[in-house]
Protein backbone atom coordinates (compact mmCIF):
# COMPACT_ATOMS: atom_id res chain seq x y z
CA UNK A 1 0.00 0.00 0.00
CA UNK A 2 1.08 3.88 -0.58
CA UNK A 3 0.85 6.85 1.54
CA UNK A 4 -0.67 10.02 0.73
CA UNK A 5 2.07 11.72 -0.04
CA UNK A 6 3.41 8.97 -2.55
CA UNK A 7 0.32 9.18 -4.10
CA UNK A 8 0.31 12.51 -4.71
CA UNK A 9 3.48 12.70 -5.71
CA UNK A 10 3.03 10.06 -8.34
CA UNK A 11 0.17 11.43 -9.25
CA UNK A 12 2.13 14.57 -10.35
CA UNK A 13 3.69 13.06 -12.76
CA UNK A 14 1.17 11.17 -14.33
CA UNK A 15 -0.77 14.21 -14.51
CA UNK A 16 2.11 16.20 -15.78
CA UNK A 17 2.85 13.16 -18.48
CA UNK A 18 -1.05 13.08 -20.19
CA UNK A 19 -0.57 16.74 -20.80
CA UNK A 20 2.40 16.11 -22.83
CA UNK A 21 1.51 15.80 -26.55
CA UNK A 22 4.99 15.81 -28.20
CA UNK A 23 7.64 13.67 -28.07
CA UNK A 24 4.41 10.90 -29.42
CA UNK A 25 5.26 7.88 -30.63
CA UNK A 26 2.39 6.64 -33.16
CA UNK A 27 1.48 3.32 -33.85
CA UNK A 28 0.64 3.92 -37.12
CA UNK A 29 0.47 2.21 -40.79
CA UNK A 30 -0.73 4.41 -43.34
CA UNK A 31 -2.64 3.96 -46.19
CA UNK A 32 -2.14 7.65 -47.73
CA UNK A 33 -1.45 10.88 -47.46
CA UNK A 34 -4.80 11.49 -45.71
CA UNK A 35 -3.89 9.36 -42.56
CA UNK A 36 -1.08 11.55 -41.77
CA UNK A 37 -2.87 13.63 -38.76
CA UNK A 38 -1.28 14.69 -35.60
CA UNK A 39 -1.96 12.54 -32.33
CA UNK A 40 -4.84 14.85 -31.27
CA UNK A 41 -6.80 13.74 -33.63
CA UNK A 42 -6.22 10.49 -34.09
CA UNK A 43 -6.18 9.93 -30.70
CA UNK A 44 -8.84 12.52 -28.72
CA UNK A 45 -8.18 10.66 -25.40
CA UNK A 46 -4.65 9.05 -25.11
CA UNK A 47 -2.76 11.38 -26.79
CA UNK A 48 0.20 12.07 -24.12
CA UNK A 49 2.66 10.75 -22.20
CA UNK A 50 4.42 9.59 -24.96
CA UNK A 51 2.95 6.69 -26.69
CA UNK A 52 -0.91 5.50 -26.85
CA UNK A 53 -0.23 2.20 -24.62
CA UNK A 54 1.42 4.36 -21.81
CA UNK A 55 -1.15 7.26 -22.00
CA UNK A 56 -3.52 4.39 -21.06
CA UNK A 57 -2.08 3.08 -18.20
CA UNK A 58 -1.10 6.54 -16.80
CA UNK A 59 -4.84 6.99 -16.77
CA UNK A 60 -4.98 3.92 -15.09
CA UNK A 61 -2.59 5.71 -12.51
CA UNK A 62 -4.63 8.50 -11.98
CA UNK A 63 -7.84 6.65 -11.34
CA UNK A 64 -6.16 4.06 -8.96
CA UNK A 65 -4.85 6.92 -7.23
CA UNK A 66 -7.56 7.93 -6.77
CA UNK A 67 -9.36 5.42 -5.79
CA UNK A 68 -7.15 4.59 -2.76
CA UNK A 69 -6.80 8.79 -1.67
CA UNK A 70 -9.25 10.31 -3.45
CA UNK A 71 -8.23 13.74 -0.98
CA UNK A 72 -4.27 13.29 -2.49
CA UNK A 73 -2.58 16.52 -3.18
CA UNK A 74 -3.74 16.08 -6.99
CA UNK A 75 -7.05 14.41 -6.57
CA UNK A 76 -9.07 17.73 -7.19
CA UNK A 77 -6.65 17.81 -10.31
CA UNK A 78 -7.37 14.47 -11.47
CA UNK A 79 -10.88 14.84 -11.81
CA UNK A 80 -10.57 17.86 -13.30
CA UNK A 81 -9.02 16.23 -16.44
CA UNK A 82 -11.16 13.21 -16.08
CA UNK A 83 -14.60 15.26 -16.92
CA UNK A 84 -11.94 17.12 -19.72
CA UNK A 85 -10.61 13.92 -21.50
CA UNK A 86 -12.85 11.06 -20.64
CA UNK A 87 -16.15 11.94 -22.55
CA UNK A 88 -17.74 9.96 -24.70
CA UNK A 89 -16.99 12.31 -27.82
CA UNK A 90 -13.67 11.63 -27.16
CA UNK A 91 -13.91 7.99 -27.20
CA UNK A 92 -16.02 8.35 -30.67
CA UNK A 93 -13.16 9.64 -32.14
CA UNK A 94 -10.81 7.22 -30.27
CA UNK A 95 -12.94 4.33 -31.87
CA UNK A 96 -13.28 6.24 -35.68
CA UNK A 97 -9.53 5.64 -35.45
CA UNK A 98 -9.80 2.16 -34.30
CA UNK A 99 -12.52 0.84 -36.62
CA UNK A 100 -10.49 2.21 -39.58
CA UNK A 101 -8.40 0.26 -42.27
CA UNK A 102 -4.87 -1.00 -40.95
CA UNK A 103 -5.71 -1.42 -37.35
CA UNK A 104 -6.56 -4.80 -36.95
CA UNK A 105 -3.41 -5.35 -34.82
CA UNK A 106 -3.20 -1.99 -33.33
CA UNK A 107 -1.83 -1.95 -30.15
CA UNK A 108 -2.29 -5.91 -29.56
CA UNK A 109 -1.82 -6.79 -26.84
CA UNK A 110 -0.18 -4.95 -24.77
CA UNK A 111 -2.68 -1.78 -25.19
CA UNK A 112 -5.43 -4.42 -24.86
CA UNK A 113 -4.99 -5.48 -21.88
CA UNK A 114 -4.36 -1.75 -20.25
CA UNK A 115 -7.32 -0.89 -21.93
CA UNK A 116 -9.13 -3.26 -19.87
CA UNK A 117 -7.77 -2.75 -16.75
CA UNK A 118 -8.24 0.56 -16.83
CA UNK A 119 -11.82 0.28 -17.15
CA UNK A 120 -11.56 -2.22 -14.71
CA UNK A 121 -10.48 0.24 -12.27
CA UNK A 122 -12.70 2.66 -13.54
CA UNK A 123 -15.87 0.93 -12.18
CA UNK A 124 -14.40 -0.11 -8.85
CA UNK A 125 -13.99 3.97 -8.91
CA UNK A 126 -17.82 4.54 -9.49
CA UNK A 127 -18.67 2.49 -6.85
CA UNK A 128 -16.84 4.27 -4.14
CA UNK A 129 -17.71 8.07 -5.99
CA UNK A 130 -20.87 8.73 -8.04
CA UNK A 131 -18.86 11.65 -10.14
CA UNK A 132 -16.47 8.47 -11.65
CA UNK A 133 -19.79 6.96 -13.41
CA UNK A 134 -19.61 9.14 -16.36
CA UNK A 135 -15.57 8.66 -16.91
CA UNK A 136 -16.82 4.73 -16.60
CA UNK A 137 -19.33 5.47 -18.98
CA UNK A 138 -17.38 6.79 -21.16
CA UNK A 139 -14.28 4.25 -21.65
CA UNK A 140 -16.90 1.36 -21.49
CA UNK A 141 -17.24 1.00 -25.23
CA UNK A 142 -13.24 1.12 -26.13
CA UNK A 143 -13.31 -1.36 -23.56
CA UNK A 144 -15.93 -3.62 -25.01
CA UNK A 145 -13.86 -2.57 -28.58
CA UNK A 146 -10.55 -4.30 -27.36
CA UNK A 147 -12.34 -7.23 -25.67
CA UNK A 148 -14.32 -8.06 -28.68
CA UNK A 149 -10.95 -8.18 -30.14
CA UNK A 150 -9.62 -10.18 -27.87
CA UNK A 151 -12.38 -13.03 -28.28
CA UNK A 152 -11.93 -12.72 -31.68
CA UNK A 153 -7.84 -13.36 -32.02
CA UNK A 154 -7.34 -15.63 -28.94
CA UNK A 155 -8.98 -18.73 -30.30
CA UNK A 156 -6.55 -18.13 -33.50
CA UNK A 157 -3.36 -17.84 -31.67
CA UNK A 158 -1.74 -21.19 -31.68
CA UNK A 159 1.48 -19.91 -29.74
CA UNK A 160 2.27 -17.31 -27.19
CA UNK A 161 4.26 -14.96 -27.51
CA UNK A 162 7.46 -15.13 -24.55
CA UNK A 163 8.77 -11.84 -25.03
CA UNK A 164 9.52 -9.71 -21.93
CA UNK A 165 8.07 -6.29 -23.70
CA UNK A 166 5.04 -5.12 -24.86
CA UNK A 167 3.95 -8.54 -27.18
CA UNK A 168 4.20 -10.48 -24.10
CA UNK A 169 0.99 -12.86 -24.06
CA UNK A 170 0.45 -13.50 -20.11
CA UNK A 171 0.50 -9.97 -19.48
CA UNK A 172 -1.61 -8.91 -21.04
CA UNK A 173 -3.97 -12.27 -20.08
CA UNK A 174 -3.52 -11.21 -16.87
CA UNK A 175 -4.55 -7.68 -17.20
CA UNK A 176 -7.77 -8.77 -19.04
CA UNK A 177 -8.67 -10.95 -15.85
CA UNK A 178 -9.49 -7.40 -13.84
CA UNK A 179 -11.88 -6.58 -16.58
CA UNK A 180 -13.40 -10.02 -16.32
CA UNK A 181 -14.26 -9.73 -12.87
CA UNK A 182 -15.31 -6.09 -13.00
CA UNK A 183 -17.58 -6.19 -15.98
CA UNK A 184 -18.71 -10.08 -15.80
CA UNK A 185 -17.61 -11.10 -19.24
CA UNK A 186 -18.24 -14.69 -19.27
CA UNK A 187 -16.77 -15.22 -22.54
CA UNK A 188 -13.71 -13.75 -22.45
CA UNK A 189 -13.11 -14.95 -19.15
CA UNK A 190 -13.58 -18.36 -21.17
CA UNK A 191 -11.37 -17.54 -23.60
CA UNK A 192 -8.37 -16.46 -21.77
CA UNK A 193 -8.41 -19.01 -19.39
CA UNK A 194 -8.70 -21.63 -22.46
CA UNK A 195 -5.97 -20.10 -23.96
CA UNK A 196 -3.44 -19.56 -21.02
CA UNK A 197 -3.96 -23.36 -20.50
CA UNK A 198 -3.16 -24.30 -23.59
CA UNK A 199 -0.01 -22.09 -23.85
CA UNK A 200 1.32 -22.45 -20.66
CA UNK A 201 0.02 -25.30 -18.96
CA UNK A 202 2.85 -28.02 -19.64
CA UNK A 203 5.44 -26.04 -19.37
CA UNK A 204 8.55 -27.37 -17.32
CA UNK A 205 11.23 -26.15 -15.89
CA UNK A 206 11.79 -22.61 -17.00
CA UNK A 207 14.91 -21.49 -18.04
CA UNK A 208 15.37 -18.58 -16.12
CA UNK A 209 18.82 -17.78 -16.78
CA UNK A 210 17.66 -16.40 -20.32
CA UNK A 211 16.47 -13.93 -18.62
CA UNK A 212 17.09 -10.58 -18.79
CA UNK A 213 17.02 -9.52 -22.30
CA UNK A 214 18.57 -5.87 -22.92
CA UNK A 215 14.83 -3.96 -22.65
CA UNK A 216 13.01 -6.20 -21.00
CA UNK A 217 10.29 -4.65 -18.56
CA UNK A 218 8.74 -8.07 -17.96
CA UNK A 219 9.84 -11.48 -16.85
CA UNK A 220 8.36 -13.63 -19.17
CA UNK A 221 8.23 -16.57 -16.60
CA UNK A 222 7.30 -14.78 -13.84
CA UNK A 223 4.55 -13.43 -15.39
CA UNK A 224 3.67 -16.50 -16.55
CA UNK A 225 3.23 -17.31 -13.15
CA UNK A 226 1.74 -14.93 -11.81
CA UNK A 227 -0.82 -15.75 -14.32
CA UNK A 228 -1.35 -19.19 -14.07
CA UNK A 229 -1.87 -18.66 -10.07
CA UNK A 230 -4.98 -16.52 -11.17
CA UNK A 231 -6.36 -19.09 -13.54
CA UNK A 232 -5.61 -22.32 -11.41
CA UNK A 233 -6.97 -22.88 -8.44
CA UNK A 234 -4.65 -23.41 -5.12
CA UNK A 235 -3.96 -27.16 -5.50
CA UNK A 236 -3.72 -26.94 -9.14
CA UNK A 237 -1.16 -23.88 -9.36
CA UNK A 238 0.78 -25.96 -6.53
CA UNK A 239 1.45 -28.93 -8.90
CA UNK A 240 1.68 -26.77 -12.01
CA UNK A 241 4.64 -24.44 -10.11
CA UNK A 242 6.60 -27.70 -8.79
CA UNK A 243 6.98 -28.66 -12.49
CA UNK A 244 7.34 -25.09 -13.85
CA UNK A 245 9.85 -23.59 -11.07
CA UNK A 246 13.18 -23.28 -12.54
CA UNK A 247 15.75 -25.20 -10.26
CA UNK A 248 17.46 -23.11 -7.45
CA UNK A 249 20.43 -21.94 -8.94
CA UNK A 250 18.19 -20.98 -11.81
CA UNK A 251 15.63 -18.89 -9.59
CA UNK A 252 18.25 -16.97 -8.28
CA UNK A 253 18.57 -14.72 -11.52
CA UNK A 254 14.81 -13.81 -10.19
CA UNK A 255 15.46 -12.50 -6.96
CA UNK A 256 18.16 -10.18 -7.50
CA UNK A 257 17.44 -6.72 -9.14
CA UNK A 258 19.02 -6.45 -12.55
CA UNK A 259 21.14 -2.97 -13.22
CA UNK A 260 19.84 -0.38 -15.34
CA UNK A 261 23.01 1.07 -16.67
CA UNK A 262 21.53 4.27 -18.48
CA UNK A 263 18.21 5.63 -17.90
CA UNK A 264 18.03 8.24 -20.15
CA UNK A 265 18.16 5.28 -22.79
CA UNK A 266 14.48 4.96 -24.09
CA UNK A 267 15.11 0.82 -24.27
CA UNK A 268 17.57 0.68 -21.57
CA UNK A 269 15.51 2.30 -19.12
CA UNK A 270 12.54 -0.65 -19.37
CA UNK A 271 14.84 -2.87 -17.01
CA UNK A 272 13.72 -0.35 -14.07
CA UNK A 273 10.10 -1.43 -15.20
CA UNK A 274 11.42 -5.16 -14.92
CA UNK A 275 12.60 -4.39 -11.29
CA UNK A 276 9.20 -3.21 -10.65
CA UNK A 277 7.25 -5.80 -12.53
CA UNK A 278 9.01 -8.58 -10.85
CA UNK A 279 8.25 -7.18 -7.50
CA UNK A 280 4.65 -7.67 -8.58
CA UNK A 281 4.91 -11.29 -9.84
CA UNK A 282 6.36 -11.92 -6.47
CA UNK A 283 3.97 -10.28 -4.70
CA UNK A 284 1.06 -12.59 -6.37
CA UNK A 285 2.80 -15.24 -5.66
CA UNK A 286 3.69 -15.10 -2.28
CA UNK A 287 1.15 -16.96 -0.48
CA UNK A 288 1.51 -20.20 -3.10
CA UNK A 289 5.56 -20.62 -1.71
CA UNK A 290 7.08 -22.84 0.45
CA UNK A 291 8.21 -21.01 3.25
CA UNK A 292 12.11 -20.64 2.23
CA UNK A 293 11.39 -19.17 -0.85
CA UNK A 294 8.51 -17.05 0.23
CA UNK A 295 11.02 -15.55 2.63
CA UNK A 296 13.61 -15.20 0.07
CA UNK A 297 10.78 -13.35 -2.47
CA UNK A 298 9.94 -11.11 0.30
CA UNK A 299 13.89 -9.81 0.06
CA UNK A 300 13.18 -9.96 -3.60
CA UNK A 301 10.33 -7.34 -2.93
CA UNK A 302 12.16 -5.36 -1.01
CA UNK A 303 15.25 -5.41 -3.16
CA UNK A 304 13.94 -4.75 -6.39
CA UNK A 305 11.96 -1.91 -5.06
CA UNK A 306 14.34 -0.10 -3.40
CA UNK A 307 16.58 -0.44 -7.28
CA UNK A 308 14.07 1.44 -9.51
CA UNK A 309 11.02 3.15 -7.25
CA UNK A 310 13.00 6.40 -7.25
CA UNK A 311 13.27 6.44 -11.00
CA UNK A 312 9.36 6.65 -11.14
CA UNK A 313 9.35 10.26 -10.02
CA UNK A 314 12.72 11.54 -10.82
CA UNK A 315 15.13 11.09 -14.30
CA UNK A 316 14.10 11.32 -18.02
CA UNK A 317 10.75 11.73 -19.59
CA UNK A 318 11.50 7.91 -21.47
CA UNK A 319 11.06 6.37 -18.13
CA UNK A 320 8.91 8.34 -15.98
CA UNK A 321 6.08 8.89 -19.18
CA UNK A 322 5.16 5.10 -17.91
CA UNK A 323 7.21 3.33 -15.04
CA UNK A 324 4.72 4.82 -12.23
CA UNK A 325 1.87 2.50 -12.87
CA UNK A 326 4.28 -0.38 -12.60
CA UNK A 327 4.98 0.71 -9.33
CA UNK A 328 1.42 0.78 -8.61
CA UNK A 329 1.27 -2.54 -9.78
CA UNK A 330 4.08 -3.26 -7.21
CA UNK A 331 2.87 -1.45 -4.41
CA UNK A 332 -1.02 -1.82 -4.72
CA UNK A 333 -1.40 -5.11 -5.98
CA UNK A 334 -1.26 -8.94 -3.72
Amino acid sequence: MIDRELAGSLARVALRNVAIEYPYKLDQVLGGAADVRPPRELHPVFHGSYDWHSCVHMHWTLARLLRLHPDHLHASDTRVHFARRLTAANVDGELATLNGPHRATFERPYGWGWMLKLAAELELLAARESNAAPWRDAVAPLAQAFADRLVDFLPRAAYPNRAGTHTNSAFALLLALDYCASSQHRMLQHVVTERANVWFGRDRRYPATYEPSGEDFLSAGLVEAALMRRVFDGCSFADWWVQFRPDDDALRVWLQPVTVTDAGDARIVHLHGLNLSRAWCWERLLPELDPRLQQAAKSAIELHLAASLPATIDGDYVGTHWLASFALLALTET
